[in-house]
């Protein structure tokens, strides 16, 4: 549980970087579209796929502090027991079949998008079969840290007992 919480917070302080490299980016874009009317050909799209790099490759990170959306409607009105356990069932129910669906099925689009060396139409032609390898890396990264989250569930295991959790 530990190395899988250590690779994702890796990740996740890894990856926020990125948020500056497509804010510089898209600066760099207004201010030679507006300043010098000289519109890049290359920005947006870098920009684009740099956030979608970016958001999908959070995942992990997302659920190891506990960030996701929930409804917590009826189960903050149980106890402790009680709650871990129904997360624990949410888990099972929920969460585990959708990250295998989620981790195979990008496998399948990122091995079709790398045998066909996929590039983006348009201007500017930039290779999209790495942002789909990501896709399938991010499912990886999410399902590791949903089985440390179910492990802590069952295991009785609080998050703080394993640095930086919320």
């Amino acid at each position: 549980m530990r190395a899988i919480d250590a690779l994702n917070e890796a990740v996740g302080r890894v990856v926020s970087v990125l948020a500056i490299v497509f804010a510089v980016i898209i600066i760099f874009d207004v201010v030679m579209r507006y300043a010098f009317n000289a519109p890049t050909r290359w920005a947006f799209d870098v920009s684009k796929m740099l956030y979608g790099f970016y958001f999908i490759m959070l995942g992990g990170y997302a659920l190891r502090h506990q960030a996701h959306v929930r409804v917590d409607l009826l189960i903050e009105r149980f106890g402790s027991n009680v709650r871990r356990w129904v997360e624990a069932a949410g888990y099972g129910i929920f969460f585990f079949p959708f990250a295998y669906v989620f981790l195979v099925r990008s496998y399948d689009f990122a091995m079709t998008s790398w045998s066909q060396r996929e590039t983006t139409y348009g201007a500017v032609q930039l290779p999209v079969y790495p942002l789909k390898i990501a896709l399938c890396v991010a499912a990886a990264l999410l399902l590791l840290q949903g089985i440390s989250e179910f492990l802590k569930l069952v295991l009785n295991k609080k998050r703080e007992e394993f640095g930086n959790g919320s």
